[in-house]
């Protein structure tokens, strides 16, 4: 399946939530999402049907694998990984999806939105323990260091990102230095410490999958 290449405030309105892939727009008063409450092609007149279950399991799919900007075939990947793991099943998927790096980069304020990280990524800008890893879905192990390049550390884009680590900080699985910008990724969260997307049911993913 092909990237979504189109209007990202679109996705939000679809999934009629905010999915946090824009940055600080997202937070701000231009949000469209804050103005536009239809999805897209919903006629305000028209009839809204009752969703079938096989309908709100996709759109809980469908958030999850727009959230951490995935393609279906490599969220599928992502999914029956975490179903061969030992635990439960949903709480698998939201391990694995937290151990990539480019969420990671997100989560240590690098970045403003996963799609930014993916890209300094992308482009050779983090380094773990020291090695540049340019693929944004290495899993990340606990202990290890993640660093951004000493020549890219006067970038503007990194720099304003990490001015939302003065606000609100990191998440307590990760301890950062804001300062050389080294971040340590301490220990693999519980499902229950990832409290910014406490509104997924990862169970309706996994009867999704099961079918």
């Amino acid at each position: 399946m092909a990237r979504y290449t189109g209007p990202v405030c679109r996705l939000c309105r679809v999934e009629q939530q905010k999915l946090m892939l824009k940055g600080a727009k997202c937070s701000s008063d231009k949000c469209p999402i804050n103005r536009k409450r239809l999805a897209p092609g919903k006629d305000p007149k028209g009839r809204q049907g009752k969703r079938s279950d096989y309908g709100m399991q996709l759109r809980e799919k469908q958030k999850l694998k727009r959230i951490y900007g995935m393609q279906e075939k490599q969220f599928s990947l992502f999914f029956e990984r975490a179903l061969r793991m030992p635990g439960i099943t949903g709480e698998n998927l939201f391990v694995l999806l937290e151990r990539r790096l480019d969420n990671i980069v997100y989560r240590l304020r690098f970045a403003t939105s996963r799609s930014q990280a993916r890209q300094l990524v992308l482009h050779g800008h983090i380094r773990i323990n020291g090695k540049k890893v340019n693929i944004p879905s290495y899993l990340v192990k606990p202990g290890d260091e993640i660093s951004v390049k000493e020549t890219s550390q006067k970038m503007p884009v990194i720099k304003d990102a990490l001015k939302e680590y003065g606000r609100s900080g990191v998440m307590p699985w990760f301890e950062l230095d804001p300062d050389t910008m080294k971040g340590k990724f301490l220990a693999v969260p519980r499902r229950s410490d990832i409290t910014d997307l406490v509104d997924i049911k990862e169970q309706m993913i996994v009867e999704l999958y099961s079918k």
